[in-house]
C-alpha cells in the first residue's frame, strides 16, 4: 500500500507518516504542500491514497481536492485537518473524495481509516456526519438550488461566467439564467450586490 501525505507541519506529518508505517505497514511518502504533492503523483509510480491538509500552502479548499482527484494516475484522495467543519466533510464526500480524517483520530484508527479508503471505500467519523445532519441549513441555502449555490459560489470567487461555466460544465447562457434567479431569490441586483449579500451571511 503506497499513500502520500502533504501536511505543511513537521510533527503532525512526521506522527502520521510513522502511525502509517507501523500500524498499516504502509509505503509512506510525505511533502509540505500541495505544489510538493502535485510533483510527487506526476514523478511517482501510482499511490494508493494521496491524503491532502486542507490547511497547508497551495491548497484552496475544495477546489484543490477535485483538481487532485482530477489528475493522470487515478488516484484516491482523502482530506485531514484539525480545524475543518462537518459541512466541509460532507462536501468532500459527496464530490467522490475517499474520506476525511480529523487530526484527533488515534493511531489505531487512523491506519483502520486509511486502509479502508485504500481498499475503494469512503470514510469519515460518524460523529462528524451527523453533526453535519443536525446542523440547521442556512437561509440562503433553503432558498437556492444546489446549481444556484455552485454559481454564486463562483461569484464569490470572483470568477467570471466563462471562468463559472467551464468550473461547472455548463455554458454561459445557463450560468447567467441561474444567476437571474438567484438574484431574485436573494435580492441582488448585480452580481456585486450577490457576492457582498453571501459574504455578509457567512454563506462561503
Amino acid at each position: 500500500m503506497r499513500i502520500l501525505i502533504a501536511d505543511d507541519h513537521d510533527l503532525v506529518r512526521d506522527t502520521i507518516m510513522l502511525f502509517l508505517q507501523v500500524e498499516a505497514g504502509a509505503e509512506v511518502a510525505a511533502v509540505g504542500s500541495l505544489p510538493e504533492a502535485v510533483k510527487a503523483i506526476k514523478s511517482a509510480p501510482r499511490f494508493d491514497l494521496v491524503i491532502l491538509d486542507v490547511a497547508m500552502p497551495g491548497m484552496n479548499g475544495l477546489e484543490s481536492l477535485r483538481q487532485v482527484m482530477a489528475m493522470a494516475g487515478g488516484q484516491r484522495v482523502a482530506l485531514i485537518s484539525g480545524t475543518a467543519t462537518a459541512d466541509i466533510a460532507e462536501q468532500a464526500l459527496a464530490m467522490g473524495a475517499a474520506g476525511y480524517l480529523p487530526k484527533t483520530l488515534s493511531a489505531k484508527s487512523l491506519a483502520n481509516a486509511v486502509r479502508f479508503m485504500a481498499m475503494g471505500e469512503q470514510y469519515a467519523p460518524l460523529e462528524f456526519l451527523r453533526a453535519a445532519q443536525e446542523e440547521a441549513p442556512h437561509p440562503l441555502v433553503q432558498r437556492l438550488s444546489g446549481r444556484e449555490m455552485d454559481v454564486l459560489r463562483g461569484l464569490v470567487s470572483g470568477k467570471a461566467n466563462k471562468e463559472i461555466a467551464r468550473d461547472l460544465g455548463i455554458t454561459e447562457p445557463t450560468v447567467k439564467l441561474h444567476m437571474k434567479t438567484l438574484y431574485r431569490k436573494i435580492g441582488a441586483h448585480n452580481r456585486t450586490q450577490a457576492a457582498l449579500i453571501a459574504r455578509d451571511q457567512g454563506l462561503f
